[in-house]
């Protein structure tokens, strides 16, 4: 169950991008569209409008994505980038400030990592997503193939 994407990732990671831009849009208009009905059931004073709004931002965002998948993909790749380097910046704070830190050197090296990707992945949206596709089908296929391993060894064991 593992393997299978893992191959499918490498063999078609632009493919793969592109299915995960349209799923991306699917789950905005539909989300967009429980908002809009339920939006019909507030019934406080000021509720309905903001409901309103928000499920037409979901609708528009959808459509956007769904008319324009690699875009899509580079503003997800810039989404990503952004959360990288701010996580980067509060590991690297606290690696600096607390001294007695344990394993101070590998939290330092972790937020210069985060920090160095956080700054890659905005520089070069589309690169760097084609890239995280196939670190992450990569991923897979050696996941996919432990697990298979340890089912034999499992299978092996049982019937001693």
């Amino acid at each position: 169950m593992t393997l299978v994407p893992g191959v499918l990732i490498l063999i078609w990671p632009d493919g793969t991008l592109h299915v995960l831009a349209v799923l991306v849009g699917l789950y905005l208009l539909t989300t967009g569209a429980f908002r809009f009905v339920s939006s019909f059931a507030r019934e406080g004073p000021g509720e309905r409008l903001p409901e309103l709004l928000l499920a037409v931002l979901y609708v528009l965002a959808g459509v956007l994505c769904l008319r324009h998948p690699l875009q899509t993909v580079a503003a997800l790749s810039l989404v990503v980038g952004i959360v990288w380097l701010l996580s980067g910046l509060v590991t690297l704070h606290m690696a600096l400030a607390a001294k007695e830190l344990p394993h101070r050197g590998f939290v330092l090296a972790a937020a210069v990592l985060g920090v160095v990707a956080g700054i890659v992945v905005p520089a070069l949206p589309s690169e760097s997503a084609r890239a995280l596709t196939r670190l992450f089908g990569l991923w897979l296929v050696l996941l996919g193939l432990f697990e298979t391993a340890v089912a034999f060894a499992w299978r092996a064991a049982l019937r001693t």
